[in-house]
């Protein structure tokens, strides 16, 4: 068998690629964008909140470059909107990371159909046809040894059983991991490989309120015993978007200090 040397810093490495975060302006996306800037890449965040969206933008510009461009993605008009000025901007999209997403909390009882609705819009539907409107970017940025990347933010809450009321949720996020394993099927041959990144508690506004009420409960609850971090979920993307993680399509990776075990 003959040997192959292997450049460490070059698998890791995403310098000079292009990528999108949706959701990219706070929590689990702007950790993923400054990951992403801070490694070389070219960066556009997406976000509902223009004024918030530009201001991530702004600082992350301070090391790197990142570009904002509002969108709301909760609708087919909105994803298409997004996708054409990105295809305005660019011919190529080496990473795509759909992490925007929303949360309803509310009991069984009265779950309401607008809270359901606004869920499964933003976060199933949405990564559908933001993925379905940029394959042609992604498709032009792929290389048979280096595909372009689709990376889905999932949840634990679609593995296992939350101890809160977030019923559309937890059933958005198993929907994106099927959802994940289907895709990475059909575009796998097309050069562009999915995946999904499940994480645990990681401060951001969507979790304010359970760790605001539940931090001792959530930190005992994880093997490690602590919360989520910047490092921590900037490393799995850093690590499905470049070389390293090439041959990966299809997996569902969870990024919760093994909290799904217990």
């Amino acid at each position: 068998m003959s040997e192959q040397t292997i450049n460490v810093g070059d698998l890791f490495s995403i310098a000079g690629k292009t990528a999108l975060v949706t959701g990219g302006s706070r929590g689990i996306g702007a950790m993923i964008a400054r990951g992403y800037v801070e490694a070389g890449a070219k960066v556009y965040i997406s976000a509902r909140k223009a004024q918030a969206c530009d201001e991530t933008a702004r600082q992350l510009s301070e090391i790197g470059e990142c570009i904002s461009i509002p969108a709301d993605l909760a609708s087919v008009a909105g994803c298409q909107r997004l996708a054409r000025e990105i295809k305005t901007r660019e011919q190529a999209l080496h990473i795509l990371v759909n992490n925007a997403g929303v949360s309803w909390g509310a009991s069984l009882d009265e779950y309401p159909e607008a809270g359901w609705d606004k869920v499964m819009d933003t976060n199933v539907k949405g990564i559908f046809f933001l993925t379905q409107q940029l394959l042609p970017q992604l498709e032009a940025a792929a290389r048979p040894d280096d595909p372009a990347r689709v990376i889905n933010i999932g949840s634990i809450d679609g593995i296992h059983i939350p101890f809160v009321d977030n019923y559309a949720y937890s059933a958005s996020k198993a929907a994106v991991h099927h959802m994940t394993r289907v895709l990475a099927v059909k575009l796998g041959p097309r050069g562009v490989t999915v995946n999904a990144v499940a994480p645990g508690f990681f401060p951001s506004k969507m979790t304010e309120w359970l760790l605001d009420n539940f931090e001792q409960k959530i930190v005992e609850g994880c093997p490690l015993q602590r919360k989520g971090g910047p490092a921590d979920m900037a490393g799995v993307a850093i690590y499905l978007a470049s070389r390293a993680g090439a041959y990966v399509n299809g997996a569902v990776i969870t990024v919760d200090g093994g909290t799904c075990l217990k």
